[in-house]
């Protein structure tokens, strides 16, 4: 697709999935713009819950539904449209273009770092346009500053050398039972993470963040109806629940061992896993994060518990007075018809580290609409609306980055 669109592209190898790199030359060149997108997906199960198949794309109720419609593969699209716009209204792009899409974001970009390092004589661009952006529920185009860290962990447990008759229980130990308890040390029901300098690096919103905080709409009543819940975790309200990003989680992903299919089996589960994943937030490192992990579970006497790290990324953050951030506001509001809100932390992680750390700023223009795309779950889907406006806005705002 960015070869018949006049890119140089090649497919660049990793150990991994591998990453597709393209340059094109514009009407400025001594203007760069990168653009980031990934072609993997989140798995589209449990496919009973799908109301269409979930790689079949449909087109009902003015929106199109699939898996990846709106991550990332709308975003994509968007931004190829965008580009045939400007191509065949000017006759060409306005300025330099570089695009990088990998294959493997969805589980937290374990090659990229690697890549980018070895091929950033590749990447030394001016400005980034990442994934996953859009507008709020109210229809004010959102500018995301930051996004949080990750450390990904798969904990391991083995008591016995297979499953076992559940009349030995009282002789014989539970490997579940050895990692719910290990569980339970990490985190307490105040939602406090009880690892040792876990929260040592972790800093406060700056008097800038906390300004820019205090002018978002909270999102209280659409997360409560969106999720069919009475109320947040904590009793946020307010201002605390756009600040709720400035603190780090501990989350369970998901847990498993033991018998658990239909019926009774009395067995005592030999093995049991689970995966947690761990949003951090500026100054934490995912690595120092691994390392008091493995300090927690060995004082608590889990020193059987094995410890498998599946992702780590650092958090990204972008200048809130970057000129691109300006301009995506400016533009932004001709698209849209409001102004801009700008949001100095998102919950979720991304690896634009991999740029801001080297003093690239990184906006986000895209396809969602709040946090209504049912991205990750089941009918994924995105509006044709949206879409539409997406490319207005990249069109709009790649031009006014080649002026400068």
């Amino acid at each position: 697709m960015l070869g018949r669109r006049g890119f140089d592209a090649e497919v660049s190898p990793t150990d991994g999935h591998p990453i597709v790199l393209a340059h094109a030359d514009g009407a400025n060149r001594k203007r760069d713009l990168l653009f980031y997108n990934h072609y993997d997906v989140q798995p589209p199960e449990p496919l009973e819950l799908w109301e269409s198949p979930p790689f079949d794309l449909t087109q009902r109720d003015g929106a199109v539904f699939a898996r990846g419609s709106k991550d990332d593969k709308g975003e994509f699209v968007a931004r190829l449209a965008s580009l045939d716009a400007l191509a065949k209204a000017g006759g060409g792009y306005p300025c330099r273009l570089t695009w990088l899409a990998e294959g493997e974001e969805e589980v937290g970009s374990p090659h990229l770092p690697e890549w980018v390092e070895k091929h950033r004589h590749d990447l030394a661009v001016d400005g980034a346009i990442w994934e996953e952006g859009g507008i709020d529920a109210q229809g004010h185009p959102l500018i995301t500053l930051g996004v949080r860290g990750l450390l990904y962990v798969e904990l391991r447990v083995q008591t016995i050398s297979r499953d076992a008759h559940s009349g030995q229980a009282n002789l014989l130990p539970n490997a579940v039972w050895r990692l719910v308890w290990a569980l339970a040390s990490l985190k307490g029901v105040d939602e406090r993470i009880n690892i040792s300098g876990f929260y040592d690096a972790v800093r406060h919103p700056s008097p800038v963040e906390r300004d820019l905080l205090a002018k978002l709409p909270s999102q209280e009543e659409n997360i409560k109806k969106e999720y069919g819940i009475d109320r947040l975790l904590l009793d946020r309200r307010g201002i605390d629940v756009v600040a709720a990003t400035f603190d780090p989680t501990c989350n369970i992903a998901g847990i498993g061992g033991g018998y658990q299919g239909p019926g009774s089996k009395t067995v005592i589960p030999s093995r049991a896993t689970c995966k947690v994943d761990f949003r951090l937030v500026p100054e934490q490192d995912p690595y120092d994060i691994e390392t008091k992990l493995r300090r927690h579970l060995d004082k608590e006497g889990f020193e059987d518990v094995e410890i498998d790290v599946l992702g780590a990324e650092r958090p990204g953050l972008t200048k809130p007075d970057a000129d691109l951030v300006h301009w995506m506001a400016e533009t932004g509001e001709a698209v849209y018809g409001k102004q801009a809100m700008i949001t100095p932390l998102s919950g979720g992680t991304t690896p634009t580290f991999l740029f801001t750390e080297h003093g690239v700023p990184v906006v986000a223009p895209g396809v969602g609409w709040g946090n209504f795309n049912r991205a990750h779950s089941p009918n994924e889907f995105m509006r044709l609306q949206d879409f539409e406006n997406a490319i207005r806005h990249l069109a709009r705002l790649t031009v006014r980055f080649a002026e400068g």
